[in-house]
């Protein structure tokens, strides 16, 4: 049986794709489905040196179509009021151009996108924090959602449970969970914090803790990371320092010196592949569109190794991406939710 076929009916190994050079590589690995932003607020990763032009995308739609790879478009973030034209037009835009499928957040994207482009396959951005069958109807029923991106505050046993409720009411939405990289929850306010030392979200303007708001400070005590003027963290000698961002920032409370809200520690589920399978999940997705391309590279070619192997029957490769995670530690997150 050729290779396309088999793969038809096997979890989606969905790939981040920051420029036309990861996007290569990705789909060399054997990504079924690459997702990217255009160059502009659009998307949650607006960074210097990142995304696509228009005249990109084409021509990197192309290149992933003859190798049978889909392309997803993300356009993630939420328009600011009065300057809704350059969201409609990046919808337009993947749309005409022809994505597979275009990821949305903002429900009157949801249903612009849906009146204008009645054709366009639209998947449900982790953004929205859809985390019920009955949130996933709604965007299913109303806008024509075929696929929703579940928030990473869910545990296994929930997302199993999210997908048998799905089939028994006959709702027909797909569902993909995060599988490794950055462990950002995205919708629970975190990413307001951004903007408030550095007038920056990923949720409105696609950046969270600009580069050009990080600081790095070498005292006698260690390593202080800072952002906007602020030190989020300090960092002895024999610890991995790791980037500024507020959320994964350490606090003083009452006497407790901890990561209040996140940890710096990067998500891995390769080892719980069985059990992800069972759960009735359709996709995985890889987390890094700011990453470059030897952690594209490294991170598709092990999941793809991990997920044909299951498929074969054949025990699940020895794979370690520590050097690839942040601060070099990973987690599997709430899907065992065993932390705290």
């Amino acid at each position: 049986m050729p290779e396309e076929k088999m793969r038809e009916d096997k979890l989606e190994i969905i790939c981040p794709a920051g420029t036309p050079a990861a996007l290569r590589v990705a789909v060399d690995e054997g990504a079924d489905a690459v997702y990217l932003g255009f160059r502009d607020e659009t998307n949650a990763r607006n960074f210097p040196g990142l995304n696509f032009s228009r005249t990109e995308f084409a021509d990197s739609l192309r290149y992933a179509h003859a190798q049978n790879c889909k392309v997803f478009v993300a356009i993630n973030t939420f328009a600011e009021a009065g300057r809704q034209e350059l969201w409609h037009k990046a919808v337009d835009d993947a749309a005409t151009l022809g994505a597979d499928a275009i990821i949305l957040a903002d429900i009157g994207l949801l249903d612009y996108a849906h009146r204008t482009h009645p054709d366009a396959r639209l998947h449900l951005s982790v953004q929205a924090s859809a985390s019920t069958p009955e949130a996933i109807r709604f965007y299913a029923e109303q806008f024509g959602v075929q696929r929703v991106v579940l928030p990473r505050v869910l545990t296994l046993q929930e997302i199993a449970a999210i997908n048998r409720a799905n089939l028994n009411q006959n709702v027909s939405v797909e569902t993909e969970i995060f599988a490794f990289g950055g462990m950002c929850p995205m919708a629970e306010g975190r990413c307001s914090l951004s903007s408030y030392i550095t007038g920056k979200s990923p949720n409105r303007n696609g950046v969270c803790s600009p580069a050009s708001h990080v600081e790095y400070r070498e005292d006698a005590s260690g390593l202080a990371t800072r952002l906007g003027g602020f030190t989020i963290n300090r960092f002895l000698p024999h610890e991995n320092a790791g980037y500024p961002t507020l959320c994964k920032g350490r606090f003083d409370a009452e006497g407790d010196i901890s990561y209040i809200f996140e940890d710096p520690v990067s998500l891995n589920i390769i080892e719980m592949l069985p059990e992800i399978i069972t759960s009735g999940v359709s996709a995985l997705k890889i987390e890094g569109r700011q990453r470059g391309k030897a952690y594209v590279r490294d991170v598709v070619r092990s999941f793809r190794q991990a997920v044909d192997a299951f498929y074969q029957g054949k025990p699940l490769p020895g794979l370690d991406l520590l050097k690839l995670s942040e601060g070099q530690q990973n987690t599997e997150g709430a899907y065992q939710r065993k932390w705290r």
